[in-house]
């Protein structure tokens, strides 16, 4: 009896639970069945994972304080995703929970959802959605609910969920208006209120109405119970308080931040604290109340992990005092102390490099705005002033480097050859001792680290093996490499450490050779006499050319201080420095003028003595003739440089390239340190790569991209040099045997340049030609280098075509052309113009390759 019973139970106990899994009939059991599961098991697990990836946002998202902090603590990308992109594992996990409630769990009976767990699946679905950005998936969940479960405990939440989405979508006024009408027509629990007064405050804070946002956010920090959502709403409401210029408010609000202590995150107290130093006024009476408030955030054991932006607002408050030597030294220890902010970074890089640039340290100001680039968004507007800013500096950081270098080699070179030992003697002795200093650290750092490891398990262990398997003893061995070898790569040779590098005179386009730097020398190198006694130049030449870069840096410095960056007495004192240093011809003159100029702005009595200098000195020079008579000269002047330019550019349009070459080095040396002269520079390569071809193309461009780096006519040649020359490069002849297709061909007429007269014949001959036959040829006449020149007829669809012309010219009677000729493809006309190999074009006609 019992046994039949226990299978009887069995049996009603089955049917029961596979009656209770039908999603399509409406019992009891059947809907306390799937709420159970929903709730105790899939949503359940969804939770866990939904919280998760929300955490893991939480903690990797970090607030930009410089702006006005958003209401969510949400890192947004900006993009529109969808469904099929790879997203948050947890979202996705989230979702896909969600989901399966809602595809095994769901019933919909009657139109009617009658498992109580669903609508929480689609919040969580909505959720999931909106913090993996899907927000028109989200949109669609969170409608759902509001359209399918009109009883649900749910909707006002899911109303609240659907104007975040809104706001994300940027239907701000779409979100005001529905959380409106939710908070007048619906009753909501403290906490939900709340979030809907937080939320129209975002809405208005896009829509930039802070005084509105503001009385949002009041309510919104009434009525929230959650400390963290209290703090960054204060914070907020301090920081639009700012934005509309009331300081005493902001500072009210900000004093609610902190009286909140440990119940916020104390990021928010500690950015209280600095925003309300930031809005007092710094007096006599209460500058050192300031200094020591600041002093006791700064040694707060808790605001350790702030100290980057306590540090910074010391360096704010000293720079304002005054004390420069503080402000710099906290400006360091801030970037030191940052970690992952690119925000903070910037601002301290971008606060040195302006007191030095204020300070005219050009070249240290430049090497800091090159840092703050990297800390900045490069779509940015800052990105791009600062940006702009430093191409500024770049001409000046490099010549202030060729000043400093031949400076350095010069000075070097005219020291007695006794003083010379004695500095360097000097030089050895202070590497010493800062090796000996260095190494003694070190070795002290080593024997301690060693006698720690032997102490360990570790080291009890390996004492007594081979050099390779004892820990200590490879140490050791690797320290005392790299004390006497350095930092060596693994390559041949990697003992020498003197490979030296060529770089670009601007003065003379030669090239000079550069000895790698001190801290790749070896050991015997650094404390040699004899190694740095032998790199000072005793070639009376180097030495001169040395002197000629010096005193062409020198003058583009006196011009970039003069125009770029309006300092008269820094340009005065590098155009004065060209003068005594024995210039070339072409540098007095203009450095003359420029320093007339200069003189006269500034009212100095030396204007009078400079323009008599260059009036009696060079009479016959532009320069002179404007002093004389200004207003002549400048109303109608064809002398002047845009003419002269005008003039040569026409003459190279009309293939007169050596012309084009000598006109223009005579308006290089004529303007020199004039705007126009990177323009004559440009024309003059160009000319030279038509007349003497490739090889002496890229020189020339290699010059100008060299010489005038941030120049149009520079970034020009530079470009040229990476995407064109490799194009014009090759100079294989392309194969000539398939005489049908679209390929254009040309007939040619070689003539010397001094039978010009008839070549200008036979181009009459073959226009008369071309137009009795009706044909749609062009005829030119192309320059080909110095004693050469082509007659050339273009346009041929075929080389039998080609030819039948040439054969036509050569036998009818009309025409009787006997002068040499041949037919070649338009792709090796143009090799044979670039590369001027046209000997050993013609070899292959006669010779032709199998």
């Amino acid at each position: 009896m019992t046994l039949k019973f226990k299978y009887i139970s069995a049996l009603v106990l089955g049917t029961l639970l596979f009656n209770a899994c039908s999603t399509k009939k409406d019992a009891a059991l059947n809907r306390n069945w799937h709420a159970l599961n929903t709730k105790y098991n899939t949503l359940y697990n969804g939770n866990i994972a939904f919280e998760e990836g929300r955490v893991a946002l939480n903690d990797s998202y970090r607030d930009d304080y410089w702006e006005v902090l958003p209401i969510e603590r949400l890192e947004v990308s900006g993009e529109v995703k969808l469904d099929s992109e790879d997203n948050n594992p947890n979202f996705l996990l989230a979702e896909e929970k969600a989901t399966k409630a809602i595809q095994r769990h769901s019933m919909d009976i009657k139109d009617e959802e009658r498992n109580p767990q669903t609508d929480e699946a689609f919040l969580l679905l909505g959720k999931a959605r909106y913090f993996d950005e899907r927000y028109i998936p989200a949109l669609e969940a969170f409608n759902y609910i509001l359209n399918k479960y009109s009883q649900s405990d749910k909707l006002n939440e899911a109303s609240i969920w659907r104007e975040k989405v809104n706001i994300r979508l940027e239907n701000e006024d779409l979100a005001i208006k529905n959380l409106k009408r939710l908070m007048k027509y619906e009753t909501l629990k403290d906490q939900e209120y709340a979030d809907a007064r937080a939320m129209m405050a975002q809405a208005y804070i896009n829509l930039n109405a802070p005084d509105t946002a503001i009385q949002q956010l009041k309510i919104a920090s009434y009525y929230t119970k959650e400390n963290p959502e209290k703090g960054r709403y204060y914070y907020i409401i301090g920081q639009l308080y700012n934005q509309i210029g009331h300081k005493d408010s902001a500072n009210y609000a900000y004093d609610k931040v902190i009286e909140l202590n440990r119940k916020s995150p104390r990021v928010y107290m500690i950015n209280a604290e600095i925003q309300k130093i930031r809005n007092t006024e710094i007096t006599e009476e209460n500058k050192a109340e300031v200094l020591e408030y600041l002093t006791w955030l700064e040694e707060n054991r808790e605001n350790r992990p702030f100290l980057d932006k306590i540090f910074r607002q010391v360096a704010e408050f000293h720079l304002e005092q005054g004390s420069d030597s503080l402000a710099i030294a906290y400006f360091n220890k801030s970037l030191r102390a940052t970690q992952n902010t690119p925000k903070l970074n910037a601002l301290n890089y971008e606060n040195l490099a302006e007191y030095n640039f204020d300070r005219n340290n050009y070249k240290d100001a430049g090497a800091y705005y090159d840092s703050v680039l990297p800390n900045l968004d490069e779509n940015s507007k800052k990105y791009r002033t600062i940006s702009k800013k430093l191409n500024n500096l770049e001409d000046v950081i490099k010549y202030e480097d060729i000043v400093q270098y031949t400076d350095s080699v010069i000075t070097l070179y005219e020291l007695p050859i006794d003083d010379r030992i004695a500095y360097f003697e000097n030089y050895i002795a202070d590497l010493k001792k800062a090796q000996e200093a260095a190494q003694k650290k070190e070795k002290d750092k080593i024997t301690e680290g060693f006698a720690a490891f032997a102490k360990s398990k570790g080291g009890k262990e390996n004492k007594g093996k081979f050099y390779f398997y004892n820990i200590t003893s490879l140490g050791y061995g690797q320290n005392e490499f790299k004390n006497r070898w350095g930092n060596r790569e693994l390559a041949d040779d990697w003992r020498w450490s003197n490979k030296g590098v060529a770089r670009a005179s601007e003065a003379t386009g030669e090239l000079a050779s550069e000895v790698t730097s001190d801290a790749e020398l070896t050991e015997d190198e650094k404390f040699s006499l004899d190694f740095y006694m032998d790199r000072v130049p005793n070639d009376v030449s180097i030495i001169d050319s040395l002197k000629t870069e010096r005193n062409f840096a020198n003058y583009q410095l006196g011009l970039i201080y003069k125009e770029k960056f309006k300092e008269n007495l820094l340009a005065a004192g590098k155009l004065e420095k060209v003068l005594e240093s024995n210039p070339e011809e072409r540098l007095i003159l203009p450095s003359k003028y420029n320093l007339y100029k200069i003189y006269e702005e500034e009212g100095s009595p030396l204007t009078a003595n400079m323009k008599a200098d260059i009036i009696s000195n060079h009479p016959d020079s532009r320069y002179a003739e404007i002093l004389l008579n200004p207003q002549a000269v400048l109303a109608n002047d064809s002398d002047s440089p845009d003419k002269r330019y005008e003039a040569l550019f026409k003459k190279f349009n009309n293939q007169e390239f050596l012309q084009v070459i000598t006109g223009s080095e005579e308006n290089i040396n004529r303007f020199t340190g004039d705007a126009i002269v990177p323009k004559f520079e440009m024309l003059k390569a160009n000319a030279i790569g038509r007349l003497q071809g490739f090889e002496a193309f890229k020189e020339a461009l290699n010059y100008v991209a060299l010489t005038y780096p941030n120049n149009p006519e520079g970034k020009k040649a530079e470009q040229m040099i990476s995407e064109q020359l490799p194009k014009l490069e090759p100079k294989e002849f392309s194969p000539e045997t398939d005489s049908k297709g679209t390929s254009n061909w040309k007939v040619m007429f070689p003539f010397r340049r001094s039978d010009n007269q008839m070549a200008l014949k036979l181009m009459e001959l073959l226009e008369q030609s071309i137009k009795d036959l009706k044909y749609r040829n062009r005829i030119s006449k192309d320059i080909y280098n110095l004693e050469e020149q082509f007659v050339v007829v273009h346009g041929f669809k075929s080389k039998e075509f080609a030819l039948g012309y040439a054969e036509l010219l050569k036998n009818n009677k009309d025409y009787r052309v006997a002068h040499k000729n041949f037919v070649i493809l338009s792709e090796n006309y143009k090799v044979i113009q670039v590369h001027k190999n046209l000997q050993d074009y013609l070899n292959t006609l006669i010779t032709p390759k199998p």
